[in-house]
């Protein structure tokens, strides 16, 4: 299944329940303009909805993964024409607790499947916010990754600073903000911001996609559930939600067929449930 996004800005498709999103604006460094953001929003929606997914790899054509905001949206500011998308009231809220442009970031986390992100050149901005949001970050040795938004004037406003406090320290949050440091892909994995490198981050991220595939669908979708849980909640929360997780996994057919399959040394074969799509 292909499908081709607002104006081309986005290729998707879906194969053995794993879907490959790409950003298709390689002439630009797959940079954020109109366009992309409501081709990725559809493209998040969409995969909300889609029975039997299992994993979703996401990255950029091209020398990059994002370079960030398109630079237009910077000119229309300094020429005072009121168009681009740093116009319009941000503090309006339009997702629940967050804004149109928060939401393109943090939905990636609420898929109910794993989200990979793969990264390769400049990773910067809002690229970096929506790398953020997916669950693992795969990326080459010598990616650029940064929050460069100091240089223009402005703040990491697209869920940042509220993902990157799971993944750094305050400080190091700090220091990237206040000074828009680029990192490599290298340092990035030592400190914790990137999953791992890999000379072929696509590649292995279809990898992963496809291991995790082959795991039970339910527990999977569990999994992330209770690992979105306990980025906020209480203690006595998140050892009740892993309890009730446990209990709703436990005799099901995808379970013991699993269990099955581990004694007799075989590939599992496992089924959608019928209330699968949308989480």
């Amino acid at each position: 299944m292909t499908d081709e996004g607002d104006g081309g800005r986005i290729t998707l498709r879906i194969r053995d329940g794993i879907a490959d999103l790409r950003l298709n604006r390689p002439a630009k460094m797959n940079a954020l303009d109109e366009p992309l953001v409501e081709a990725l929003l559809a493209a998040a929606a969409r995969l909300r909805r889609e029975a039997g997914l299992r994993a979703v790899v996401m990255s950029g054509e091209g020398a990059s993964f994002c370079a960030g905001l398109d630079m237009a949206n910077f000119a229309a500011v300094a020429s005072g024409s009121g168009a681009g998308l740093l116009t319009g009231r941000l503090a309006d809220r339009t997702h629940g607790p967050a804004n149109r442009f928060q939401h393109l970031a943090l939905v990636w986390r609420e898929l109910p499947v794993p989200v990979i992100a793969a990264l390769h050149g400049s990773v910067f901005g809002g690229g970096l916010q929506i790398a953020l949001g997916a669950d693992l970050r795969f990326a080459t040795p010598d990616a650029q990754l940064a929050l460069l938004e100091i240089r223009w004037g402005i703040v990491p406003d697209m869920g940042g600073t509220l993902l990157l406090r799971d993944l750094i320290g305050a400080d190091l949050i700090r220091d990237l903000t206040y000074t828009g440091r680029i990192l490599s892909g290298d340092e990035a994995a030592r400190l914790g911001l990137v999953t791992r490198t890999c000379p072929d981050p696509h590649a292995a991220a279809l990898e992963a996609a496809r291991e995790i595939a082959a795991r039970n669908p339910d527990a999977i979708r569990a999994a992330k559930r209770l690992l979105n849980l306990a980025d906020d909640a209480t203690a006595a929360r998140i050892l009740l939600a892993e309890s009730r997780e446990q209990d709703g996994l436990l005799g099901t057919p995808n379970q013991m067929e699993a269990v099955r399959a581990n004694m007799e040394r075989r590939s599992p074969v496992f089924h959608d449930r019928p209330d699968e799509a949308g989480g």
